[in-house]
């Protein structure tokens, strides 16, 4: 049975101070309200992670994810971080291929391949994000996108390392503009996903594959999102800021 996760993608947000106080919140509440078996990772800004870790380690229920680490294993890259460093401070997860990363960053199919590889090598779990613009929506295109994305970027991996990987659905056209997939929207790009996942690896290891939608998730829409029978969970941004909001998110599952 797959596992159902939910993880919250902070990204340039929270000083150090503000990043603990969240995150002690968000401890305490999944502690005393959260009742299902569902995972809660936390993806945080570089300065925090190794604080977050610590606490973490009080709550088994919540692990720590990096938003992004370098291709390489080490060397002379200035202002970067490397897959090893995340592990050092214990963190389980790394988030790759964010739209926002590939928007502004360049980052191709083909280098995320090379961060997976990385990651992997690591004993880091990636949470692979993949997802059409709106241009590509309306065209008609996004399930040739979608194609492109796995193909270039995860689906050189052996079944046991695809095993290890966490897939995460993400419409650039919903993120952070307020608009959202419907449940029927998110689940039919899920459902495609899955597909794939099945021509390339088989049916068991498609359907052992957790796959996240991420794209203005909130307490209001979670549960009927969560509910579709391919969405596994969320990656959730803005409302992850909010330890009320994010717990009720985790919350749907109970």
């Amino acid at each position: 049975m797959r596992k159902k996760i939910v993880a919250g993608n902070w990204k340039m947000n929270m000083d150090y101070t503000s990043g603990l106080s969240l995150f002690s919140e968000v401890l305490n509440m999944v502690k005393d309200e959260v009742t299902g078996t569902q995972e809660v990772v936390v993806c945080a800004p570089f300065i925090h992670l190794q604080s977050l870790s610590q606490l973490a380690a009080q709550q088994s229920r919540v692990t720590i994810g990096a938003q992004n680490c370098h291709q390489a294993e080490s060397g002379a890259y200035t202002g970067e971080i490397s897959a090893a460093m995340l592990r050092s401070v214990g963190v389980s997860y790394v988030i790759l291929g964010h739209s926002e990363r590939r928007q502004y960053f360049g980052e191709t199919d083909a280098l995320l391949a090379e961060k997976v590889n990385v990651a992997l090598k690591n004993n880091l779990k990636p949470i692979f994000c993949i997802g059409e613009t709106l241009d590509e929506r309306n065209s008609g295109k996004y399930f040739d996108v979608i194609k492109r994305q796995l193909g270039d970027g995860i689906f050189h991996l052996s079944d046991a390392d695809f095993s290890k990987l966490v897939i995460a659905y993400e419409p650039v056209w919903a993120i952070g503009t307020g608009l959202t997939a419907t449940p029927e929207q998110a689940q039919e790009v899920h459902a495609f996903i899955r597909k794939e996942l099945a021509a390339k690896y088989g049916e068991a290891i498609a359907n052992d594959t957790t796959i996240l939608y991420g794209g203005s998730c909130n307490p209001k829409n979670a549960a009927d999102l969560f509910s579709q029978a391919d969405i596994d969970g969320g990656l959730i941004g803005g409302a992850s800021l909010k330890s009320r909001d994010f717990t009720d998110i985790i919350k749907a599952f109970n």
